[in-house]
């Protein structure tokens, strides 16, 4: 049995229980990351840190513990439970209090985390591609906040399942928004496209990475909006999160981009995506 965190303590996970009056059942009013694990060590740090401090501040919550400690929590769940390669959830919510929809004053926030394994660096889906469909976003307007509160998400991923994809691509007015739990890419002519960043789409941390690894290695990077008909038009498409790093798209809405395997730069994107990651955390 598992190891999780809970308000301080490291509990089995059917030891940890929370109040039904917490805010986080209630409303979804909290936030939440997720960081990958390889070899045992935490992956993009910094900017996880950064990420989940900003989701904090625009919900008004303050950090349960310092950065410092948070970290030293998700370490010692991985040690806990042994992972070597997958990741840490971790959620903060405002805490209990009677049901009433203005934040309520000095109450204790929740804190949760818990650990999971998953196989990343080798994944199958990484050399066979895999299938998207397209989907309404039917979302709130401050998707960049990484809000626990997912139903859009979940409704759109439930969606995609039943006509057999991986993932479902979620479209406001023609437009590519993202992925239901992923960055979204197109390839024309050897340069990568992606949606600038606004309160539509979530700061993707492997994208922001990704970025800066094409802007060092020469590979075009363009930031705009891109419609359903360019996506399926597109040279190659790929997807990133944390803990699938990034995906090759071989079809969309039964269409196969490409030639219908898994494009080089994806490739070429998801290598040097690795190897960064790795040498910045000592692995390499």
């Amino acid at each position: 049995m598992k190891t999780v965190f809970l308000n301080g303590e490291y509990l089995k996970e059917d030891e940890a229980k929370v109040s039904i009056f917490d805010r986080g059942f209630v409303f979804g009013d909290g936030v939440y990351e997720v960081v990958p694990v390889v070899e045992g060590v935490v992956l993009d740090k910094e900017p996880f840190l950064e990420r989940f401090d900003r989701s904090l501040n625009e919900l008004k919550l303050g950090w349960p513990m310092s950065r410092d400690e948070f970290l030293v929590m998700i370490n010692e769940l991985i040690k806990r439970n042994g992972v070597n390669e997958g990741g840490v959830y971790m959620q903060v919510t405002r805490g209990v209090a009677p049901r009433a929809f203005a934040y309520p004053k000095d109450i204790t926030p929740t804190v949760m985390a818990f650990s999971f394994e998953k196989e990343i660096i080798n994944s199958p889906k990484a050399k066979s591609g895999i299938k998207v469909v397209t989907v309404d976003d039917i979302r709130w307007k401050r998707r960049d906040i990484k809000s626990i509160a997912l139903l859009g998400q979940c409704m759109a991923k439930e969606q995609a399942a039943k006509q057999g994809a991986y993932e479902g691509w979620m479209v406001e007015d023609g437009f590519v928004t993202e992925g239901t739990s992923s960055s979204a890419y197109i390839v024309k002519d050897g340069k990568i496209i992606t949606r600038p960043l606004s309160n539509s789409i979530l700061s993707g941390i492997r994208r922001k990475l990704l970025i800066q690894i094409a802007k060092d290695h020469g590979v075009e990077f363009e930031l705009r909006l891109f419609s359903v008909k360019e996506a399926l038009e597109a040279d190659e498409a790929f997807l990133s999160s944390a803990t699938t790093f990034v995906l090759p798209i071989i079809e969309i809405d039964g269409k196969h981009i490409g030639d219908g395997k898994p494009g080089t730069v994806a490739k070429k994107m998801r290598e040097m995506y690795i190897d960064s990651a790795l040498k910045i955390a000592g692995l390499r």
